[in-house]
Formats: structure tokens, sequence, C-alpha cells
């Protein structure tokens, strides 16, 4: 073959190979880059970044911290499942009840903080006559319980009526030992609580303050700071509100 004949195979070659490329590739900077190669490379190389069990690894990494998260989340602590049970029965009992003693409701369904109604104490007292007469059907109650109830007492106020002796307090507070730490025991329940309050204000004789007499309002915070003044003085000389047993 003459080199012109050569010559002219290989401009042939050149000019089907440069069409292949354009079809396949792109230009840049002069020189052919093939696409399906390149693609190809990224795959690779993304592979070799990034195996199989890397990614895995980085994914439970990205979970651990819910699951961790959401261990330190109780499920029901004692302090919940203790006030669901006595809940629980409190309903049940007066539920069953024409005209039971107490009546409980949650304060905005939180199960840690209640109020009760207080609508029966000895009917032979000046304060049951009091309730009749002022058309009065019931003491309401505040409860807050802590987060180490039952092992800590809860804090217990009263709302309303005002009212005089009977070991209540300014703001409401309530004068019993029951409800400090000292008098406190985990066995103790909200009945009994209750129950041990309706004797006290027999036993010091509470009556209903009228209305005409310029008093303060019964607050949550009177009641907490007129508390621990009381308990401070009352750990200094002693109790003497009524026994459990009384109640």
């Amino acid at each position: 073959m003459s080199s012109r004949s050569k010559d002219k195979v290989v401009s042939t070659l050149r000019k089907i190979f440069k069409g292949d490329n354009e079809r396949n590739g792109e230009t840049f900077e002069g020189k052919t880059v093939d696409k399906s190669a390149a693609a190809a490379s990224k795959t690779v190389n993304d592979s070799n970044a990034e195996s199989p069990g890397k990614r895995m690894r980085r994914q439970e990494h990205k979970i651990k911290p819910q699951q961790n998260g959401l261990k330190t989340v109780p499920d029901l602590n004692i302090r919940a499942r203790r006030l669901m049970k006595e809940y629980k029965e409190i309903q049940k009992i007066q539920n069953s009840k024409k005209d039971p003693v107490f009546t409980v409701e949650l304060i905005n369904d939180n199960l840690y903080e209640w109020y009760v109604r207080l609508h029966i104490v000895d009917p032979d007292s000046k304060l049951a006559k009091d309730m009749v007469d002022m058309h009065i059907p019931f003491i309401l109650l505040h409860l807050v319980f802590p987060d180490n109830f039952p092992f800590a007492p809860p804090f217990m106020r009263v709302v309303e009526p005002h009212i005089e002796k009977g070991y209540v307090m300014d703001g409401g507070a309530i004068c019993m030992e029951l409800l400090t730490p000292r008098g406190w025991a985990s066995a103790y329940t909200v009945e009994a609580l209750l129950m041990q309050f309706s004797a006290s204000l027999v036993k010091g004789q509470g009556r209903i303050m009228k209305k005409n007499r310029n008093t303060k309002e019964f607050t949550r915070r009177g009641a907490e700071e007129a508390f621990r003044s009381l308990v401070k003085t009352h750990e200094k000389y002693g109790w003497v509100t009524p026994s459990l047993s009384d109640g």
C-alpha cells in the first residue's frame, strides 16, 4: 500500500473515532471525555468513599441519639403509678356513693396536681352549720405532688371558702404535721390525708369567715410562704394538731 493510501485510511479512521467520541462524551479543553467512563469512575469512587458497612454505621449513629433520648424518659415512675392507683380508687368510691365525703379532679389533666372538694365534715360541728347557712357546698383544696412523692408529702392548701381557725393559716396554708417530711410516711394515702384534715378543721374549731370581714384572699404564694414559716416554728416548739388516729 502506497503512503498516500495509508494517509487516506488513517484520516478516515480518525473521522470515525472523532464522531464516536462526540456522541458518547464531551470535549473539555480540547480533550474528549467519555461520560459513561466518568460515571463509572464516580460510582467506583463513591463506593470506595463509603462502603455499605460504613453507610450502615453512619445511619446507626444518626439513630442513637434518639434511642438514648427515649431511654431517659421514665415509662411510669413510682409517683405516677401510685397516684394513678389512688386516683382510680377514689373515682370508684365517689362514683359508687350518692353523697361522697369528697371528690377529686385533675387540674388541666395533670396527674400531679389535684382539686379536692370536701363536701362533708362532722355534721355536729359549727363548721358544718356554717356551710349550710351560707350555702357553701364544699371546701375546695389544692394538692400538688412533688417529684419524690410518695416519699415526701404533697403540698395542700385551702382555696375557698375563707376559713378561720381550724389550723388554717394565712393564704390558706394548713398547719398539720402530716404535711411535713417529719410527719409524713409513704404508706399514707390521699384519703387518709383528707380525713386527717377534716378532723383538724373540727378539732381546731374552724369557722367560715363572714364576707364582710376585710381579709386577704387565699393565694398559692401566700400559702407557701405561711407554710414554710409555720414549719420552722413547729420544728422548734413541736406540733399540737390531731394525730392520724384521731381522723
